[in-house]
């Protein structure tokens, strides 16, 4: 490992730091090279390049907005026994206190940063002898990603929708029940779900919905900060809902309160706020039974005979 490592990178300095971490779904470790400190996630699953493949355009995709931090990504590598290792910027980081207010800031931001680049390019359609193909076109107009990404080890299809109704029932919630299905068969999962699906749509009546770019998977354990600045880590990106981002922000830990105080005033609720919420929550109650088992049959389905009363 560490020979390939010192290949890959170019590098003749290749000096193991700190304890490896041994995460849900991948194995961690930190080297300083010639270049500066980097850290290297391994996983050995038969899926892994594609895994980090989607983090890598993920983190990318982020970092191209300038508008939050995240470790710079460098290199996905190929193992020889099989899986792959993922490299990129280690950055020194604690946990998320003094700059939770920031972060909500940045990422209200973030899910305005589509919306001001239409805006944008609005203007300059609008201008006399600017065509619309000259005007710098990065707007996303639809609801999706360019490439798989993972929401932990499940695989998230991110075909593009123009609909986000549309794209969140079927990506999202169907092809977790759909997994819930293949390994539980469990029924009463089934039936709620015949009689829910119908109803999202109502959810979001009257509601313009702009693609927004989302980390995908912002909880507790993928944010921290440093003395400078809030980082994000760990994404499985993707254009859609802003309110999505939230649902599991509230949930495993939360978020400190001036964290959506910061968020809010730049984005404020808007109407059905809380029911969508509890929506949100459902695709991560499903895909954590889907992940660790029976334990969260309970919540999921509470959630949705919420959603149905």
């Amino acid at each position: 490992m560490e020979q390939l490592l010192r290949t890959e990178l170019r590098t003749a300095t290749l000096r193991a730091f700190g304890s490896p971490g041994a995460g849900y779904i991948s194995q961690g470790h930190a080297y300083d090279t010639d270049a500066g400190p980097v850290f290297v996630k391994v996983n050995h699953k038969t899926q892994a390049r594609q895994m980090f493949e989607g983090e890598m355009a993920s983190l990318e995709a982020l970092r191209s907005t300038g508008l939050v931090r995240v470790p710079r990504p460098i290199k996905v590598i190929d193992l020889p026994k099989g899986g792959a290792a993922f490299v990129m910027e280690h950055l020194k980081m604690k946990s998320l206190n003094r700059q939770a207010s920031k972060l909500g800031e940045q990422m209200a931001d973030l899910h305005l940063y589509n919306q001001k680049l239409r805006e944008k390019l609005k203007e300059k359609e609008n201008t006399v002898g600017c065509r619309a193909e000259d005007a710098g076109c990065q707007y996303v107009s639809k609801f999706g990603f360019h490439t798989v990404t993972f929401c932990g080890f499940i695989q998230q299809v991110n075909d593009w929708q123009d609909d986000w109704p549309t794209f969140f029932t079927r990506h999202r919630l169907q092809a977790q029940l759909d997994l819930i299905e293949k390994d539980y068969a469990d029924r009463e999962a089934r039936e709620l779900w015949s009689k829910l699906q119908v109803k999202i749509p109502d959810m979001f009546h009257g509601l313009e919905i702009v693609p927004a770019l989302l980390h995908g998977d912002l909880w507790a354990g993928n944010v921290a900060e440093n003395n400078e600045e809030p980082i994000v880590y760990d994404p499985a990106c993707f254009y859609g809902h802003s309110e999505f981002e939230l649902a599991i922000s509230l949930m495993f830990g939360g978020f400190p309160k001036s964290f959506f105080t910061a968020y809010h005033k730049k984005l404020p609720k808007a109407p059905g706020f809380d029911r969508r919420q509890l929506l949100y929550q459902l695709f991560n109650y499903l895909n954590h039974w889907n992940h660790f088992g029976l334990e969260y049959r309970r919540p999921s389905l509470g959630t949705m005979h919420k959603l149905l009363t």
